[in-house]
């Protein structure tokens, strides 16, 4: 008993503080919500059953690298299926964002301000998933080179290759969503 309560603990200390991440990551690789809360409720449970063997690091990095393989095997079993998931979604939204307007806003701003998110949103979402992937980790999760190379399990160079190729590829979707 006291062996289980010392894994709950090591657990609660080592992987909760990165669900966010985690549930960030699944989401945007599946473009499904629900299959992201599925993806990380299940990685948690691999995490949890495997956490003897991490013996110590990055703690995040290791999380993540279970969720990126969870949502291949998903994307994989899911073939040809099509998910869309809204960046606005209440779970993604910010305090600000849930109000129609701030104080400083006015309409216009307010507007121009979805329709970048939703611009942003469409040119992620165009991207292919190793591309996005690393757009994401380094962007979103602000993870460094090296993180982003022990989570998708590639040499660094790749991750700075498909991260520039990436930025080419979204910004050429941002333009050619902006004429």
């Amino acid at each position: 008993m006291k062996a289980h309560n010392e894994d709950t603990r090591r657990f609660e200390q080592l992987i909760l503080p990165h669900l966010n991440a985690a549930h960030n990551l699944a989401r945007w690789l599946t473009r499904s919500d629900s299959a992201a809360q599925d993806i990380v409720q299940e990685s948690c449970e691999r995490a949890f059953k495997s956490l003897h063997r991490f013996l110590d690091g990055n703690a995040r990095a290791w999380l993540l690298t279970i969720v990126r393989n969870q949502s291949y095997t998903w994307l994989k079993e899911s073939a040809g299926e099509r998910y869309y998931v809204d960046i606005d979604d209440e779970a993604a939204m910010s305090e600000k964002d849930k109000t129609t307007l701030a104080h400083t806003d006015t309409p216009e701003k307010w507007t121009e301000r979805m329709q970048d998110r939703q611009a942003l949103q469409n040119g992620l979402e165009a991207l292919p998933a190793i591309f996005r992937e690393v757009i994401v980790l380094k962007e979103l999760e602000e993870m460094s080179y090296k993180e982003i190379a022990g989570v998708t399990e590639v040499p660094i160079g790749t991750v700075m290759s498909r991260l520039a190729r990436g930025r080419e590829m979204l910004k050429k979707e941002l333009l050619k969503n902006d004429q």
